[in-house]
């Protein structure tokens, strides 16, 4: 008879809490050491991958965020949402009207380093304006501010011979007064526009003039690809030469890709709401 198969032995396993007891015990070992034998960060970094495995051993899944409508960071997504879908006006026939709140401005024209952007749904600007009053319930107690800050973006890009204000384009919406600061930072987030000083490539556009001082930092990148705002002119240097600007924008366009439609803008607000993503 032929001779039976030996059956393979299973390895021990060690039981769970094994390695919770051995862990237990350096833990305690720890703390009988000198705090000069060991670094803070490298404690902390095993604190996190403790808190992790933690996570992990909850059998039961936790919403990733509890839903707070107080919370600026929400009411931020929503009203970028709400300002995607209003209808955009031409900048240079925009007539006037009451409220504050926030506003996007897209560029339509031809100069070739906006080429990425032009023609698109995503704005080269965002901003808000804010009433003088801070209880404020009405658009009319909230004057005529949004209004006023757009004609001043009007008129700055008038003075620039690169640019023609009828290539531009707004869209603006009202808001209650005190949720603008938060709308504006989700919008810089969400488009990263290159006009916005926060992103730091083509910033200036938002400034109203500079002393003699302050001239001697040198033009802003707004003013050297768009000359034409006199008190700029009397800058000697520049903070950013055209071909540096220039550059940037392009490695700026390649990572951060310019949403093209309004459907897509919807979709990235939208993917972040879920509670319990896959």
């Amino acid at each position: 008879m032929p001779s039976a198969i030996p059956s393979r032995k299973r390895p021990k396993r060690s039981s769970a809490s094994e390695p919770l007891v051995r862990l237990s015990e350096l833990i305690q070992e720890l703390e009988l050491v000198s705090r000069e034998n060991y670094s803070r960060a490298k404690v902390t970094a095993l604190a996190k991958r403790l808190a992790d495995l933690a996570e992990k051993a909850d059998l039961v899944r936790r919403p990733s965020f509890i839903f707070d409508p107080s919370d600026p960071t929400l009411v931020g997504r929503f009203v970028a949402m709400m300002l995607a879908a209003q209808q955009q006006f031409p900048l240079s026939t925009l007539g006037k009207f009451y409220g504050t709140g926030v506003y996007a401005i897209y560029y339509h024209g031809g100069f070739k380093p906006y080429k990425p952007i032009s023609k698109s749904q995503h704005p080269i600007y965002v901003g808000k304006a804010k009433p003088i009053n801070s209880k404020a319930a009405e658009a009319t107690a909230q004057g005529i501010k949004l209004w006023a800050r757009l004609g001043e973006h009007r008129r700055t890009i008038e003075k620039a011979p690169t640019l023609q204000s009828s290539d531009f384009t707004c869209r603006f919406l009202v808001v209650a007064t005190g949720y603008e600061t938060a709308a504006e930072h989700y919008l810089i987030q969400l488009f990263r526009p290159i006009w916005n000083s926060e992103i730091k490539l083509c910033y200036g556009i938002g400034k109203h003039g500079d002393d003699a001082e302050t001239r001697k930092n040198g033009r802003s990148p707004w003013d050297t690809l768009h000359p034409g705002r006199p008190w700029a002119l009397k800058s000697k240097t520049d903070q950013k030469p055209p071909a540096r600007i220039e550059s940037e924008l392009r490695v700026h366009f390649r990572d951060h890709k310019p949403y093209k439609t309004l459907g897509t803008i919807l979709s990235h607000c939208l993917s972040e709401i879920p509670q319990l993503p896959e």
